[in-house]
């Protein structure tokens, strides 16, 4: 998997990789975390814009995508019911999705994420039971939870990376 900084000529195949996870996650019981139209057009532009957005690349084919914010996450500020590991500088993983033709699209964010920056935080929402199972399997720890920007509540990880 080769992962490369999203262009603004990857954003339709971006808009469609998330049009496909937002139906896998409505058939997997989850249709509250994106609705119908989050992520939206405007948080995409804005993510390739300041160059957070990334895109993972399987044989030769566009096959997720996500975003990667070394520094303070707002939405991060105030965790409920638990506690972060630390308070040391941290990247946060969001909007992550793959198009469902390439396996390993979470484990090679997360290495990839891993890599550059020894915390990572991520967030998902309580319905989504793949992804909370998978942040366990690859050792990410639930800290309690944050509530993102529409006031919903998303369980909060976070792993701290040996250097």
């Amino acid at each position: 998997m080769f992962i490369r900084p999203a262009e603004n000529s990857d954003f339709e195949t971006i808009m469609s990789i998330y049009a496909y996870a937002r139906d896998q996650m409505r058939l997997s019981g989850n249709p509250k975390q994106w609705g119908q139209n989050r992520p939206s057009p405007e948080t995409i532009r804005e993510d390739i814009a300041k160059k957070q957005a990334y895109v993972m690349i399987h044989r030769n084919v566009l096959s997720g995508v996500f975003a990667f914010i070394i520094g303070e996450d707002p939405t991060y500020k105030q965790i409920h019911h638990g506690a972060w590991l630390n308070d040391a500088p941290y990247g946060t993983i969001h909007r992550i999705a793959g198009n469902g033709h390439a396996r390993g699209i979470l484990s090679s964010a997360l290495a990839f994420c891993e890599e550059r920056i020894a915390n990572v935080r991520i967030d998902t929402h309580s319905d989504n039971k793949i992804m909370l199972h998978l942040l366990e399997k690859y050792g990410y720890q639930r800290c309690g939870y944050i509530y993102v920007e529409d006031g919903t509540p998303r369980i909060a990880y976070q792993k701290t990376v040996q250097k």
